[in-house]
């Protein structure tokens, strides 16, 4: 079992310095035990994605580091993090004709040598990718023509024929109706691997999240659990709105219900 641990994480767009008026990541920490999933939260530009980027080896930060149990991210081959890491992003990547299967089989890739072909324990794994998610049979089909809840149920199935160690989630349930929200956050937590989810969704965050962190103008400001996060002074303070919340009468978990005014 994994762990990742982001210490004091500084990142800055390229080209924009340190200039106060562009965001960037200010010291931002974090911890995802094994097996835990962690939520990331907060408003629109407040440096969600850009965390997740550097917590793959995409962005990399000025300051900090990012560790994979001991192992500095940024001090391994791309091959060495692609191994053990597998990311799940917003938008849906152009298949170009790709079957359900070659999509899938494409999370193989970082475990062959380059003019390798699929062996026969890659098939396997990426059938038992596609069984967890719920498409076996739909091998054959082509990617283009899937529903957006299935598309990204294939995306998921690739990531997980990579056999992570650590799965990274970049607001993966948008564009989704709520059936499909709520199964792919079901088979995601069902997965028992470390992930780092950001999700516009608080009260999804609530359901299926062990830990939040809350970011706010590239800094972490609150972490813990939903309950101790979600409060009505937080959300007024970092997302400007007033709430009610209070405790699901059915599964117990924080529940915010947005206030508008009149």
């Amino acid at each position: 079992m994994t762990s990742l641990n982001l210490a004091n994480l500084t990142w800055t767009p390229q080209g924009q310095g340190h200039c106060h008026h562009q965001f960037q990541l200010r010291e931002a920490s974090l911890r995802v035990a094994p097996g835990e999933f962690v939520g990331l939260i907060g408003p629109n530009g407040s440096g969600k994605t850009s965390l997740l980027r550097c917590s793959y080896r995409f962005s990399r930060p000025e300051q900090g580091e990012v560790l994979l149990d001991h192992a500095n991210v940024w001090q391994q081959t791309p091959r060495w993090c692609a191994q053990r890491i597998a990311v799940v992003l917003q938008e849906f990547p152009e298949a170009f004709g790709l079957t359900v299967a070659e999509v899938v089989a494409m999370g193989r890739t970082p475990h062959k040598g380059l003019f390798d072909g699929d062996t026969a324990q890659d098939r396997e794994i990426a059938r038992q990718a596609l069984e967890s998610v719920g498409l076996l049979g739909f091998e054959a089909h082509a990617f283009a023509t899937l529903s957006g809840g299935e598309k990204q149920r294939v995306i998921l199935a690739r990531a997980l024929a990579q056999q992570p160690q650590l799965l990274i989630l970049d607001e993966p349930t948008n564009h989704l109706d709520p059936r499909y929200q709520l199964e792919l956050l079901q088979r995601v937590k069902r997965l028992g691997i470390g992930t780092l989810a950001s999700i516009h969704d608080l009260n999804l965050a609530a359901a299926f999240c062990d830990r939040l962190y809350v970011l706010d103008h590239g800094r972490i400001v609150a972490s813990g659990t939903p309950a101790e996060v979600l409060t009505r002074e937080l959300l007024h303070r970092v997302f400007g709105v007033e709430a009610l919340v209070d405790e699901h009468p059915l599964s117990g978990y924080p529940r915010i219900t947005w206030i508008t005014q009149p």
